[in-house]
Formats: structure tokens, sequence, C-alpha cells
């Protein structure tokens, strides 16, 4: 009997062959992508939100019909703020699970961490945040902003009549190659401006740091010389305690105004925001901006995160490196099917003039030459229900300049 099934299961297989079609491993049915996000440590706080709307914005594109007629599997890893651990991770997805791209990074150290990693296995990031420019790599493309599609913008309106006219700058960062060189180019525009050395003060605190009463004393004293703003480039939940710290000193938006390049929606969610309102941020993206496909991301957002019990599901918020994602993944399912492939190097090709019509209120487009997105610019008072009143905006997207022309040697690179 059993001798009988089994040929007769044979018979059904032979036939199946004969016919063309044979069951596919499901790996085949698929196309593998990577999500490269740390889901503990001190950059838990920003970058868990990017994982999640990654794969909203995968189970979005699935339920419409996948990629190439393939569903997307997303393969989540957990770098864990480890910015060595970044590049092992970014080895495994290209090299072991055989990702078609990967989405991820925060802070600039952990993308310089995996860049020679996607340089020499010709792999494909697609990196989110904003950044200090002074790169452009064939194998990353940024979906955040360039420094003169945040920080500068953001120096000019605290210098205006409108943001206070301020002649005095602290410049307070996370101590890594983001704060260090956006300072840097910061410290050159202010140069051109007038702004002396004596009216620049530039503070750097570690990874983690929690102790911001001696720095926020310090900052009290030096605003006593002049109308004084902070230019805040902390990043991670370092952020909670100095913004706490300004409020224990009741540190106003009136007296010393601070605008931060890196505390968004979902960074004052875990912070008490009444002591800051007026306080500045600069970005490309609002939770507060008001247009129906904003609308629609937002509810999308929040619809997602009920059904996935996310945690504090009812008070979930979106925000720029939110954005930056939801338009990548999607600008890069259109370069591919408009190439047929996955291929990296088909993909990257196709990539340029690629266009989406974006939450911000602007159909975004890449850059056809330099793999960054035009962008507009943002600046917003923090209110005190955590959200962002906009106070100033550029017209329209601004193509962006990866190489700063206040940085010594980059004439020639301008056109890029």
């Amino acid at each position: 009997m059993k001798r009988r099934l089994v040929l007769k299961q044979l018979s059904v297989m032979s036939l199946l062959a004969l016919s063309g079609w044979m069951p596919q491993a499901s790996a085949a049915d698929t196309i593998k992508v990577g999500i490269l996000h740390s889901l503990s440590g001190t950059m838990a706080i920003s970058e868990t939100s990017l994982k999640d709307v990654a794969l909203m914005t995968i189970d979005e594109i699935n339920a419409s019909g996948g990629v190439l007629g393939k569903q997307l599997e997303p393969v989540v890893v957990d770098p864990a703020s480890n910015w060595p651990l970044f590049a092992e991770k970014a080895r495994q997805l290209l090299a072991q699970d055989k990702v078609a791209v990967v989405f991820g990074a925060w802070t600039s150290v952990s993308r310089k961490s995996v860049l020679p990693v996607f340089k020499e296995l010709n792999g494909l990031l697609f990196y989110p945040v904003q950044y200090e420019g002074e790169e452009l790599e064939r194998n990353v493309f940024y979906t955040g902003a360039a420094p003169n599609q945040q920080a500068i913008p953001a120096v000019e309106y605290l210098m205006s009549e409108d943001g206070g006219g301020a002649k005095r700058f602290v410049l307070l960062g996370t101590d890594y190659v983001y704060p260090r060189t956006t300072n840097k180019i910061l410290r050159a525009f202010l140069h051109s401006k007038g702004v002396k050395d004596s009216d620049i003060d530039e503070v750097y605190t570690p990874f983690g740091h929690s102790d911001y009463q001696t720095i926020v004393a310090n900052i009290k004293r030096f605003s006593t010389g002049g109308r004084t703003a902070v230019i805040s480039t902390i990043n991670g939940d370092s952020n909670v305690p100095f913004y706490k710290e300004l409020g224990n000193a009741g540190l106003k938006a009136t007296d010393v105004p601070v605008v931060a390049f890196s505390v968004g929606e979902e960074e004052l969610r875990g912070v008490d925001t009444k002591p800051l309102v007026g306080h500045l941020a600069a970005w490309n993206y609002f939770q507060s901006i008001q247009n129906p496909v904003n609308a629609a991301f937002i509810e999308k957002w929040k619809t997602y995160a009920k059904a996935k019990n996310l945690p504090n599901a009812d008070t979930v918020v979106t925000n720029d490196p939110m954005e930056a994602t939801y338009i990548g993944i999607h600008m890069w399912k259109q370069a591919v099917e408009q190439a047929k492939t996955t291929d990296v190097d088909a993909v990257i090709d196709t990539l340029g003039g690629q266009t989406f019509e974006a939450p911000n209120g602007f159909t975004i487009q890449m850059d056809k030459t330099n793999h960054h997105l035009h962008k507009p610019v943002y600046i917003g008072e923090i209110n005190e229900d955590g959200q962002f009143n906009i106070v100033w905006k550029t017209e329209g997207p601004i193509r962006a300049q990866p190489w700063s022309p206040f940085i010594e040697g980059n004439e020639s690179k301008q056109n890029q």
C-alpha cells in the first residue's frame, strides 16, 4: 500500500515536471531586504521607530502586489548602538542573508563603519538621517538632509530678526563625526558672517551622557555676553536629560533658544515639553504639516502601531527620519521595477531622477548625480504637546550640497 502511494506521488511529480511547473522554495518567491537599526543601547530611542516604519512600508508594498511580482521579506538585525557591530551585521545581511538592499543606520559613525562592507560586497544602503556631508558614495543613497538642507538654514534663521538676532553661539554635540564635522562647517559659516571665535563656544559629551547641569550653567553664563543661541547636535537618549536640565535651570527659549538637528517628535515623547515651549528644531518634515498625503501617512502609522501592538501605540508620532525611510523604500521599489531587476548596479543607474509624492508636501526627487534627495527645509517651535509649530520654511525643495562650500578644498566638488 505504501509502495503504491509513493509511486502515485512520484507519478504526479513527474507529470508536473513534464508540464514545466515545479514547486519552488519559498525564498525564490521573495526579495529579502535588510533593516539595520539599533533596537537597544543609547540610539534605540531614535532608531526603533525607523525599524517599525520600514516594516510598515514593506507591508504596504506587499499588500499592493510586492515588487516584480514577489513579496518583500524583511531581515531585521540589531547592531545595539555598537559601531563595529554595525559592520558585522551589514556583512551578515549582504553575504549570508543575501539581501537586495539595506535600509538603516542613524549616526554617521555607524554609517562610516558599514561603508567599507557595502563597497567590498557591492551592496546598496539607504541612509535616512541628516548628516554632515563631506561624502558621496556610489553604494549609498542619502534620504536625510545635507548641511545646506538643515544646519545652514537654521543658523541663518537664528541670526535673522525673526529668529532673534543671535550674535553668540554654543555648538553643543555628542562627541563623534557628525557633530564635529557639522560644527566645523558652522564655525566656518559663522566666520563668513563676521562672528568671532570668542563668540563661539564648542562643547562635546560622550554617547549616553546624562549630567548636563554644569553645561547648562555654563551656557547661562556665556549668554550674558550677548544674544546667544545653542546649536544642538546631541544624539540619542542624552537629549532627555539635556532638555530636562534646561527646564530645571529655567533656561527658556526667550532667553537662549536651542535649535536641535537630531530631536524630533519621537525624542520628545519622553520629555515634559512644557518648559521647552519655543525651543526649535530644523528638519525637512514635521508631523504638523497639513496636507492630504501627510494625513494619510500619519493615519497609516497610527493604524499599524495599534495593529502590531507597538509600545505606547496610542501616542505614536511620525518624524523626519521616518518619512525619509518611507520615501527611500518606495523609491527603491520604483527603481527596481524600472530596471526590472534587483541587481545593485542596474538599480543604482535607475535611482537618479526618481520622484515621490512625499508627506512633507512636495514631489521629492532623487538627484540625478549626487545620490541625495531635493528637500524642503522647515524650522519648528516646540509646543506643549510635543509637536512643532512651523515658524519658517523654504518655498520648495532645495538641492543638496554634499560638499560644503565653507570647507576649504571643496571648490572643485560643488557641482556634485
